[in-house]
């Protein structure tokens, strides 16, 4: 008797939940009233949106509670209320999911009442008909059991209203991978514009300014050919260091672009040169990414992947060690590159102090922009003391 009682109390305690739910469902429908009297008078179209959201929110608390009665969570699919005023109207009216929820809101609003007056009930009756037949009789009790069903009616029925169709499921996933999409977009055009600028700089600032002084030295030196041509030779021979400085700073400039060893030496001997150059012990491994030597192997082992993704993989293996070097205090780096049946893999990993965060400028928020626009996913790892494990997921098709 004692376990029914018990069972039937937490039942009790969930259902009361729900019976509060509904009391706050009745607070709920005053300010839908007023939004379907805003709406079809046009002057207060713009509440329609958030009332959605309102009614949204409202579902999502009965989801999280049935998901804690029965350990299943209740999957959500609502297109995203974004855009200005006429789309979110068209989308808040078009979604079935705001009709489901507007459907089970109003039986909600009954089904709490109803509960409230049956659990009076079942507990008066159970405790005086089961504490008799099972307490004095030894039986089994069959009143206080009626709130465990009822508690299961509630999580069932709840379930069947708010779980999302399969074609609401699609379509808000659909919603969701366009809105993403919007945003890498948005985020490889503003990457795109910093990379401009940047090189405009570099060209403005270094390149132009050496070339402008250049031209200078040439013309003194034809200039002074005739009357002094020791002081000629001595401006020929700034000049040609000048023009060799260009020429450095150029290929630096390019570099930046797409780095030439790329192409030369492929992604793993890039990312080679790239760590012997870093003034940390770095250890490279690769799996799968050797650049064949046959073209007939293309499609195989070692085919190497698009132009874009290697470059990708170049500047965030760059800016990783360039962190490492900086930020971490750690002598040495590990760097491991692996072909996927799905992309390409990139894992840089540093034993230093850790703490890396994207608002300390610390390069991570290029690292994100860069990968985010070829459909990648970054997973960075580092906690206080360390290590630091930046991971790359870049798809690509071998």
């Amino acid at each position: 008797m004692e376990e029914t009682v018990g069972r039937a109390f937490r039942a009790t305690v969930r259902l009361g939940k729900t019976v509060g739910l509904s009391f706050a469902t009745l607070l709920y429908l005053p300010v839908l009233v007023f939004t379907v009297v805003a709406t079809a008078l046009v002057v207060g179209a713009a509440a329609l949106p958030e009332t959605v959201l309102l009614q949204r929110r409202i579902a999502g608390v009965k989801r999280r509670m049935v998901a804690e009665a029965t350990g299943e969570p209740v999957g959500e699919a609502y297109p995203p209320l974004t855009g200005a005023l006429p789309a979110r109207l068209r989308t808040a009216l078009k979604d079935p999911g705001t009709y489901r929820d507007l459907s089970w809101l109003a039986l909600h609003a009954v089904f709490g009442w109803a509960v409230f007056v049956v659990l009076i009930v079942l507990w008066y009756f159970g405790l005086m008909l089961d504490g008799f037949w099972s307490g004095t009789l030894g039986r089994r009790p069959f009143v206080l059991p009626l709130i465990e069903r009822l508690d299961a009616f509630d999580a069932s029925w709840s379930r069947a209203f708010l779980a999302p169709s399969p074609e609401a499921r699609r379509a808000a996933e659909l919603a969701r991978r366009v809105e993403q999409l919007t945003e890498t977009r948005a985020g490889a055009v503003a990457a795109h514009g910093a990379e401009l600028r940047r090189i405009e700089r570099d060209l403005h600032d270094g390149t132009q300014a050496r070339l402008v002084a250049l031209s200078m030295r040439v013309g003194m030196a034809r200039r002074a050919y005739d009357s002094d041509p020791e002081l000629a030779r001595r401006l020929l021979d700034d000049a040609q260091d000048q023009a060799e400085e260009a020429l450095t700073e150029l290929r630096h400039v390019v570099r930046g672009i797409h780095p030439p060893i790329l192409t030369d030496r492929g992604l793993v001997g890039a990312v080679r040169a790239l760590a012997a150059g870093s003034g940390l012990d770095v250890t490279v491994t690769d799996e799968g990414l050797e650049t064949p030597t046959d073209a007939s192997n293309a499609g195989r082992a070692g085919a190497r992947a698009p132009a874009a993704v290697e470059a990708a993989a170049y500047f965030v293996v760059a800016e990783a060690l360039t962190n490492a070097a900086k930020h971490s205090g750690s002598a040495g780096a590990t760097v491991r590159l692996a072909r996927t049946p799905r992309g390409l893999t990139v894992l840089v990993r540093d034993e230093g102090r850790g703490g890396a965060d994207e608002r300390g400028g610390s390069g991570l928020v290029g690292i994100r922009r860069r990968v985010a626009a070829l459909d990648g996913t970054v997973d960075v790892s580092s906690p206080a003391g360390g290590p630091t494990v930046i991971e790359v997921e870049l798809p690509c098709v071998w």
